[in-house]
């Protein structure tokens, strides 16, 4: 349990991949139904591919969640409501035109100086389907706080094993204040 004078890390969410799975023949993927007010508000299809349980194990974590995604407030409107969760704050992007080149052509996801900036010190999880090595040493040599940027498999989204490191890191880095010790993601 975290201390009343350090903040939970932060839990930087994507969307596509994470939570709603692709790259698999469609058929693999099961479909959640949602209450009518869902089906009413929800023209996107892939929108059923969303576990509702997620949010209940989301929300457990000891982290403050915040999407950070392409759906920008648009998560808010069609998945939260998909995952019990309240509205959470979202991660503005930069324009294209304000992104490095030089990033793009070393490799490194036009999110991760975006994210590192927003966390502006504090521990951090990203969850995300593109994460790579390179962006991993760049948080590493960049972000002073820790980190655990962790990949999932976007034609299986959560699984359990990802709850799982998750739940492990923010713990150590939630305990007592104390900062944790970076695991690979």
């Amino acid at each position: 349990m975290a201390d009343s004078v350090s903040p939970l890390p932060l839990l930087f969410l994507d969307v596509d991949g994470p939570l709603i799975p692709f790259g698999a023949a469609p058929h693999e993927y099961p479909a959640y139904e949602g209450g009518p007010a869902l089906r009413e508000t929800s023209a996107n299809p892939l929108l059923a591919r969303i576990d509702p349980a997620h949010g209940p194990r989301l929300a457990a974590l000891p982290c403050a969640l915040v999407w950070a995604t392409t759906w920008m407030s648009d998560a808010n409107d069609c998945v939260a409501p998909r995952l019990g969760l309240p509205r959470l704050p979202v991660v503005n992007w930069p324009e294209p035109s304000a992104v490095d080149e030089r990033d793009e052509r070393n490799g490194l996801h036009w999110k991760t100086r975006a994210l590192a900036d927003w966390a502006a010190g504090r521990p951090f999880v990203w969850v995300d389907d593109e994460i790579t090595d390179r962006d991993r040493a760049w948080v590493a040599a960049h972000h002073q706080g820790q980190a655990l940027l962790h990949r999932v498999d976007a034609r299986r989204g959560l699984r359990d094993a990802d709850f799982a490191t998750l739940q492990v890191w923010l713990e150590r880095a939630s305990a007592l204040g104390c900062p944790p010790a970076t695991l690979p993601g």
